[in-house]
């Protein structure tokens, strides 16, 4: 094989492998389409989203680890066997308990007012930090100021709401 050949056969494994990606990582959304709590679109959040599998064969698909707290709380009983989130840079699928977290900086939150992103790389949350602050934190410490913030995160959630709907009641009128 000759260069041009080898390059080709790389560049079209890799065109395919990128798109062999992309379509797993729509599957989730395909199946869940909208989150099971909030109702926000998946799509249009899919660098928060995150899909959580149980061990007795059902899984929910949300749109951010503040409604992940939520469905994991609501869920006691049930076992997690995989709990999985979008990587904020490829928006790709990855192990949320693997994944580098950055809590906090000035990035606006989905679902919450401190924002809680995840990354497959370290590197890649160490340059998030860098450009928009915050702190690098294990899941366990995400998942835990998402509990902590839940409070104050749904009070926030139901004031914008109600601003929604007044707003949008001004405009029937």
């Amino acid at each position: 094989m000759n260069r041009k050949n080898v390059a080709a056969a790389l560049a079209s494994a890799v065109v395919f492998g990128m798109l062999a990606m992309t379509a797993v990582a729509q599957e989730d959304i395909k199946q869940s389409p909208s989150c099971k709590y909030c109702g926000m679109d998946r799509q249009k959040f899919d660098s928060t989203r995150m899909l959580i599998e149980y061990e007795d064969g059902t899984s929910t698909g949300v749109c951010s680890l503040h409604c992940a707290a939520v469905e994991l709380a609501l869920n006691i009983d049930k076992t997690p066997k995989a709990l999985k989130v979008a990587d904020m840079g490829t928006k790709s699928l990855i192990d949320a308990e693997k994944a580098s977290w950055v809590v906090g900086g000035s990035k606006a939150g989905v679902m919450t007012k401190r924002g809680k992103w995840a990354f497959e790389k370290k590197e890649d949350a160490e340059a998030f930090v860098k450009t928009n602050g915050g702190m690098l934190t294990s899941f366990d410490d995400a998942i835990k100021a998402a509990y902590t913030d839940m409070y104050e995160d749904t009070k926030m959630i139901r004031e914008k709401r109600k601003m929604m709907k007044g707003h949008s009641m001004e405009h029937k009128h």
